[in-house]
């Protein structure tokens, strides 16, 4: 288990504008940075392309076969990036979660990281606001746990339902 800095977190789940990130960002972890990723999961249809419906390919499929099969592997493909994306995001929670418990222990990183309705829907909003003030990594660990205050009270009839439907 690894120990990453608060600044670390947030940059693998948002990016520099504090702004949340739909693929999770490995770089800020030790991993392949998103940029990457990006670039080759773009690419993945052009390679595909290219492999099918290059000359020597080509002749040997003709043209009905090779269409069918561009868009048969066109789907295997997109099954692919959905898996990567997948695993990337879901990897990228596993490593920072242990880490989250120590500087929020009472906060849920599933409910932080939620596109559902949560308590902490407006997380990365107060993050925006930390990031603008430039602050060292204590000072904005402290303000993110006074705007994890204002949330919960903010929120407090929807924590009290989540409390009771569980």
């Amino acid at each position: 288990m690894n120990n990453y800095s608060l600044k670390d977190i947030l940059l693998s789940v948002a990016d520099k504008n504090a702004k949340r990130r739909t693929l999770y960002n490995l770089g800020a972890l030790g991993g392949i940075n998103t940029n990457i990723v990006k670039i080759l999961l773009l690419s993945l249809p052009f390679i595909e392309y290219a492999i099918i419906f290059n000359p020597v390919v080509f002749n040997i499929l003709g043209i009905a076969t090779a269409i069918v099969s561009f868009i048969v592997f066109l789907s295997i493909v997109m099954l692919i990036i959905f898996l990567m994306y997948y695993n990337i995001n879901k990897k990228v929670v596993k490593e920072i979660s242990a880490t989250w418990g120590k500087y929020f222990p009472h906060n849920s990183l599933d409910m932080v990281l939620s596109s559902r309705i949560s308590p902490y829907n407006d997380f990365f909003k107060y993050y925006a606001e930390i990031l603008k003030e430039n602050l060292t990594e204590k000072e904005t660990h402290k303000r993110l746990l006074n705007a994890f205050i204002e949330m919960d009270k903010d929120n407090k009839d929807l924590l009290d339902a989540m409390k009771r439907n569980k």
